[in-house]
């Protein structure tokens, strides 16, 4: 009962609507329908609320699953969609530039230092930690890049 008194679940007509329909069309996520089904469980708007132990049994998700629903909720200022909806990434900005990546390349084609008879992605790494302009990358990332433009390593 404590999420209940926490943070209480009041959805307004059209709101309660809508997660039934999303419920019962079956057209969306498994998941995003299983938080439906928990707001529609929780919306204290309708009358009394079970208690989370029943909730969670008959919905056949855990106590834990109903308090984030409901903490998502409060955090989202009482947008169902938001709630329903799959949390957008924060990708963060990619160190691969079109200059890093040219200038990777660039160095992947060249001849190989003194001592070897081809570049590895280990010895790309290397070199392009020393490299002052290009930031450091690891050996996948420069695999990935190389890969992405077909520049294979021979």
């Amino acid at each position: 009962m404590g999420s209940q008194k926490k943070r209480p679940v009041r959805l307004t007509p059209q709101d309660r609507e809508e997660l039934v329909r999303v419920t019962t069309t079956g057209v969306r996520g498994a998941s995003m329908i299983m938080r439906a089904r928990v707001l529609l469980a929780l919306d204290t708007s309708v009358g009394d609320v079970d208690p989370k132990a029943v909730i969670a049994a008959r919905l056949g998700v855990s106590g834990e699953t109903l308090r984030l629903v409901a903490k998502r909720f409060a955090e989202t200022g009482g947008d169902v969609h938001a709630t329903i909806a799959r949390k957008k990434r924060d990708l963060g900005a990619s160190p691969v530039t079109g200059e890093v990546e040219a200038r990777l390349i660039a160095m992947a084609c060249s001849q190989p230092p003194q001592g070897h008879t081809r570049w590895s992605l280990r010895l790309l790494e290397k070199h392009v930690a020393l490299a002052e302009d290009i930031p450091d990358l690891d050996h996948s990332t420069i695999g990935r890049v190389l890969k992405k433009r077909n520049c294979a390593l021979t």
